[in-house]
């Protein structure tokens, strides 16, 4: 009897030890499990560099300070505004660029074609007003007097998106016009009409949204001539993350509330 009672605690010890081993054993097995549950993936960071059209510069600019709020670790850094043919230009010349937002898709194309973007998406659309100085001196009132050579019109230039919206436009009208200049953006028509060295001109509705010193006209057959905007990363992005990011908050409610607010119209 007495022998027994060894036996019986070193059994029972034995026991004991077998479960806490494998209690223990249990917990290591447990922790990679929550620590990979519990993992998230790595913040979006960087600096993100952006073309864009001319036309978007007040609605980007806006978005862009929506967008750094809402990722902190990202800037944007100035975005380069001009036309958009200009803008494809530098950036199949070289010119470091990690999100490209054209004003038309045959532009967007031509950086496309050159295998430097990734799939274009559209975010915007846009139509074509006339617009005159306010006060609308030379009384202006339809497309045809466009075509009154004692006028002076300023139109963009037929290789940016704003000029093929225009030509596209009068000749759908049957209306000739002989511009006093070409301008490389729609900026730089807006630019002329209100500041008075130009009669009138054509620029997109977006463009005088807000403004007291031009007046606008919208033509006949304006909505037969939509530009759809879309915007792509770069293949050479140096931060694809914040890249797209920044694509899919232009998209997304945020950006196109932004959109909307300055008379863009859905894609």
């Amino acid at each position: 009897m007495r022998a027994a009672v060894p036996r019986v605690v070193l059994v029972a010890a034995s026991a004991l030890a077998l479960s806490l081993a494998g209690c223990s054993a249990g917990a290591t097995d447990a922790s990679p499990s929550t620590a990979v549950t519990g993992a998230s993936a790595p913040a979006v960071s960087g600096e993100v560099t952006i073309f864009a059209a001319a036309s978007l510069k007040a609605a980007f600019d806006e978005i862009a300070v929506g967008f750094e709020a809402s990722y902190p670790d990202v800037d944007v850094r100035p975005i380069t505004y001009d036309g958009s043919s200009t803008l494809a230009t530098q950036i199949i010349e070289g010119a470091p660029v990690d999100v490209f937002a054209a004003a038309n898709e045959s532009t967007m194309a031509t950086v496309v074609d050159a295998g430097l973007a990734e799939t274009p998406q559209l975010f915007a659309s846009n139509t074509l007003v006339i617009v005159v100085p306010a006060g609308n001196p030379a009384g202006v009132s339809r497309l045809a007097d466009l075509a009154d050579p004692d006028l002076s019109v300023v139109l963009c230039a037929p290789e940016v998106p704003c000029g093929s919206a225009s030509q596209k436009l009068l000749t759908g009208a049957g209306v000739a016009v002989t511009p006093a200049s070409l301008e490389q953006n729609v900026a730089a028509v807006l630019t002329k009409v209100a500041a008075g060295e130009a009669d009138a001109g054509l620029v997109y509705r977006t463009d005088v949204a807000g403004r007291a010193d031009v007046e606008s006209i919208v033509p006949e057959g304006a909505a037969l001539v939509v530009n759809l905007y879309p915007i792509a990363a770069l293949r050479s992005a140096t931060t694809p993350a914040a890249a797209a990011a920044f694509i899919s908050y232009v998209r997304g409610p945020d950006g196109q509330d932004v959109l909307a607010s300055f008379g863009f119209g859905a894609p």
